[in-house]
């Protein structure tokens, strides 16, 4: 009964070298977890900033689509722009025929390789249009094909789409063949559309 009480009325603590090994050993689990929890937050990040671009293309696709199936025309000068020419009744001129120019520049505070999808209504289209996609890493967006004795005009539409231009395993690529379904069918047949 001595002995147990003389080692309950001990003082004794832990010594300098057992407190060392301890926060030794647990620095090293806290910065496992740490490092876990870091790529985890990095990883998230990056899905999410691919699922917005990849978004965003779609949405500019669909308002593409539906303005190029209404267009009685277009003109395309280069693979980067084309210019469509909408009726007063498609639901996008605002009730007055109009021309819509969508292009494929570079967006002006990103980094070079970085472009975007700009939508302006008037005679060329600039960077101070409608921004509908981003992340874009080509302008080689369009390829029109005018209509013919047999097919109507059509528009192959090409949007390659990647947050990080670096990883060219994660490109997101959405591509269409539009038609525009107002313009008519004249002269003699040519060849046969890109699509």
């Amino acid at each position: 009964m001595n002995r147990l009480r003389r080692l309950l009325r001990s003082e004794r603590g832990y010594s300098l070298v057992e407190l060392l090994t301890v926060m030794a050993i647990l620095s090293v689990v806290v910065g496992g977890l740490t490092t876990l929890f870091v790529q985890g937050s990095n990883g998230e990040l990056d899905l999410n900033r691919r699922f917005q671009a990849q978004e965003t293309a779609r949405v500019a696709m669909d308002k593409l689509r539906r303005e190029v199936h209404c267009a009685s025309a277009a003109t395309s000068a280069s693979s980067t722009t084309v210019a469509l020419t909408l009726a007063a009744s498609c639901p996008s001129s605002g009730g007055s025929a109009i021309t819509a120019n969508w292009c494929a520049l570079q967006v002006p505070s990103a980094a070079t390789g970085d472009y975007g999808l700009y939508r302006q209504t008037g005679a060329s289209c600039t960077t101070a249009g409608v921004l509908y996609a981003d992340n874009l890493i080509s302008t080689n967006v369009f390829t029109y094909s005018p209509p013919d004795s047999i097919y109507l005009g059509t528009l192959k539409v090409d949007l390659q789409v990647n947050p990080k231009p670096s990883m060219t395993s994660e490109t997101f690529e959405l591509k269409d063949c539009l038609v525009l379904r107002n313009t008519t069918r004249t002269g003699a047949a040519t060849t046969v559309p890109t699509c």
